[in-house]
């Protein structure tokens, strides 16, 4: 049995291969085949290590987190002695509460699916705010939520002291550390939200926008809604240049142009998720993590 191998389905073979460089590890991918009734079958490779590092961006999950667990199940059959979930987004954490009647609480039953196949999960920047720890969600679970803040500093930096914007109160915990990376202040928008769709922003001090490249952080982009409002108000207030910084950039091409259109210099992802505006690899910071699951 050999030592430890990071494998990933084809969409993440990217990153994982970074992965898989930066612990100095093998890699195999996870191969697919998929029925014509919409089954689809993992093939994972046929090594033996005692430690599979499983790179899995859990972005799509309802079609990946099937797989995922029949992966699990073919690598214990296998003869893998240790699994560990390298899952740099995080699906269906937001419904961390049961919002209205009839709802689910989502956030338990995926977490509980994979918790019972997983001997630990590495996530980057996931939504836990109604939740004590992300190893709480996981019913006790080691799992550990890395700050994504380092990488997405380093691909935002220049030679200024950017203004850092934060798009509503949730976005704080981001905008804060990337402000105390970048040595700039921090401004943030309060959110009042009518839907999936539809936000209302504001915010005060927005004369100190004026001739300055300001940076908006979060750490989500999918509707790009707010993301849009925030840049047409940083925009009127005279903003010299405005950048984004994304942890999970979810959103389609359309929406990156409409980012554009309003006025986005920069828009600037990690690849936690496979997506043209990823310019903050996250290598690095997962290996650290990962460094005792592969010793000398």
């Amino acid at each position: 049995m050999t030592g430890v191998e990071v494998h990933a389905f084809e969409t993440g073979a990217v990153a994982a291969k970074a992965l898989a460089v930066a612990l100095g590890v093998g890699f195999h991918p996870i191969a697919l085949h998929r029925f014509p009734d919409g089954e689809t079958l993992p093939r994972v490779a046929a090594t033996r290590p005692h430690t599979v590092l499983a790179h899995v961006p859990l972005d799509h999950p309802n079609e990946k987190l099937i797989v995922l667990l029949l992966a699990a199940d073919a690598w214990r059959r296998q003869g893998v002695a240790r699994l560990v979930l390298v899952a740099p987004y995080l699906c269906y954490m937001r419904q961390d509460t049961v919002f209205h009647p009839g709802e689910p609480l989502s956030r338990d039953v995926v977490c509980g699916l994979i918790g019972r196949s997983f001997d630990r999960v590495i996530t980057v920047d996931t939504h836990l705010h109604r939740t004590a720890s992300l190893s709480a969600a996981f019913g006790g679970l080691p799992a550990d939520d890395l700050s994504a803040a380092g990488p997405l500093a380093a691909a935002l930096g220049g030679h200024d002291q950017p203004l850092i914007v934060g798009p509503d109160s949730e976005s704080k915990p981001w905008v804060t550390r990337i402000a105390a990376q970048l040595g700039g202040e921090v401004l943030m928008f309060e959110k009042t939200r009518e839907g999936d769709h539809a936000v209302t922003l504001c915010a005060k001090d927005l004369g100190r926008v004026q001739g300055r490249r300001v940076v908006i952080v979060d750490d989500i982009c999918s509707s790009g809604g707010t993301l849009i409002q925030a840049i047409r108000h940083l925009r009127g207030a005279g903003a010299a240049v405005i950048d984004i910084g994304v942890v999970h950039a979810l959103f389609p091409a359309a929406i990156e142009a409409r980012l554009r259109e309003a006025g986005a210099a920069r828009i600037i992802s990690t690849d936690s998720v496979c997506h043209p505006t990823n310019a903050a690899p996250l290598a690095a910071l997962l290996a650290d993590a990962l460094k005792d699951e592969c010793p000398p």
